[in-house]
């Protein structure tokens, strides 16, 4: 059986709810944190586990974190220009590993597949002594692997997870994200949608047949129809159909006017790439344009779908453009080493390794209750996002969000996406407990196995 651990500020809360004064319990102390746990670094080493999609349909996005993860290694052990670490506003990091103890970092390949991912996790968590894992980009593999990590007593720091599932109903107390999620895409979209469309628009879904599909459809229908519009249809389609042309063809003929693609990496290029071979992008419907609408973007599948993707609205988490000392020096250092600018996927994963180390540091300890404690309301800058707070009730990083759209006139293969909005936190903040999150219970820490 694990070791269980209560957070601190949930006793401490519950305390003085009572009227009653306590000390920390001895198990918040340095001591504690020093006690056995899963994978307890002996040695001059520490090992992380890099999960992410190596092959399948988000390989894409699995390439550039795996490039994103090893440059901060070498950050995080002194090599190279240091990137964020110069920018972040919390200055534990020494660039001498974490604790004193050299990064070294174990693959695995979720290919995209919730038992593929859950599979390669245990391994480097049972073989190779991995005491974090992170990365990945799919909402179901990373509630998967979340689970897990939490039976298992190590933290779960997510990478690229959109569905509102992994900070809301799979929430867990080892795991935590970084990325936004769907209701900040539909909270940032829809005024900007209303303010270029109208109000006056019917809309047919395209969505992804998984968990990140379903909270993103909903977010985004949710949103637009606060604004106005109608949703007309919404059909399911499957992950890595290829061909979508079945799915584009009753299209025209449904009395909508907006097609939303809730589809993500190689789906979205090939689903957009078929809607605009059937003439969407130039047809009329209702009297208006016939508009496409992408929620979620990434500077990779804007290069996949070309000119496609010009004039075509959506949100992303981070682009490479942004002007902020932390978004330049974290592309001047990809770009150095890998001789292009990096995605959003590369830029989460980064951020979650600095923030895990960052953690460990303060803490004074690799115990993966002290690492829950130093994230839970965390509040930092100079990672790319502006001012952002980690929230303690669910693990869900807070920040501004980006409405972008696909470039007209680009001035490189580089320059494909526009920041037509930067949408403040306080507008994409939501209660916890919201409906499209409800459901879900952090429970405790689980320092795993003594």
């Amino acid at each position: 059986m694990g070791k269980l651990y209560v957070s601190r500020r949930s006793l401490l809360k519950g305390s003085a709810a009572a009227g009653v004064a306590i000390a920390a319990p001895t198990i918040f102390t340095s001591r504690a944190w020093a006690s056995d746990f899963t994978n307890k670094p002996t040695g001059s080493s520490v090992t992380l586990g890099f999960n992410v999609p190596q092959s399948g349909v988000y390989a894409d996005e699995g390439a550039d974190q795996l490039r994103a993860l090893q440059l901060a290694v070498e950050h995080l052990n002194g090599e190279g220009d240091g990137g964020m670490m110069n920018t972040f506003s919390s200055k534990a990091l020494k660039g001498n590993g974490i604790l004193g103890k050299k990064v070294e970092f174990v693959t695995g390949d979720t290919q995209t597949k919730t038992d593929a991912a859950r599979a390669s996790a245990r391994s480097m968590i049972e073989k190779d002594g991995a005491i974090m894992i992170t990365g990945g980009s799919s909402s179901g593999p990373a509630v998967a692997v979340q689970a897990l990590c939490q039976e298992a007593g190590v933290i779960f720091m997510a990478g690229l997870t959109h569905a509102n599932d992994t900070t809301g109903k799979d929430r867990r107390r080892n795991g935590f994200r970084h990325f936004f999620n769907s209701y900040m895409s539909g909270a940032a979209l829809a005024p900007v949608l209303k303010n270029a469309y109208g109000a006056d628009r019917k809309a047919y879904y395209l969505t992804a047949d998984y968990n990140w599909g379903y909270t993103t459809e909903q977010a985004i229908s949710q949103a637009t129809e606060g604004v106005g519009w109608e949703t007309v249809n919404k059909v399911l389609t499957p992950l890595g159909a290829g061909d979508f042309s079945s799915y584009i063809a009753p299209v025209l003929k449904s009395g909508a006017d907006v097609l939303v693609l809730v589809h993500y990496g190689g789906d979205m290029v090939n689903s957009l790439t078929n809607a605009v071979q059937f003439g969407l992008r130039d047809a009329q419907a209702n009297g208006k344009n016939f508009e496409i609408v992408v929620p979620l973007y990434s500077r990779l599948m804007a290069k996949g779908a070309g000119d496609n993707v010009k004039g075509i609205f959506g949100s992303t988490n981070w682009h490479w453009s942004l002007p902020d000392d932390g978004s330049k020096a974290f592309t001047k250092s990809f770009g150095t080493k890998y001789g292009f600018p990096p995605s959003q996927a590369a830029h989460t994963v980064y951020c979650q390794a600095i923030l895990y180390a960052d953690a460990v540091e303060r803490s004074g300890s690799f115990h993966p209750c002290g690492v829950v404690e130093a994230l839970e309301d965390f509040k930092f800058d100079g990672l790319g996002n502006g001012p952002t707070l980690y929230r303690a009730d669910d693990h869900q990083c807070f920040k501004d969000v980006l409405v972008v759209r696909g470039k007209e006139k680009p001035e490189s293969e580089f320059d494909l996406l526009e920041i037509v909005e930067k949408t403040p936190a306080k507008q994409v903040t939501y209660p916890h407990d919201h409906p499209q999150f409800a459901g879900g219970e952090l429970g405790t820490c689980n320092a795993g196995t003594a």
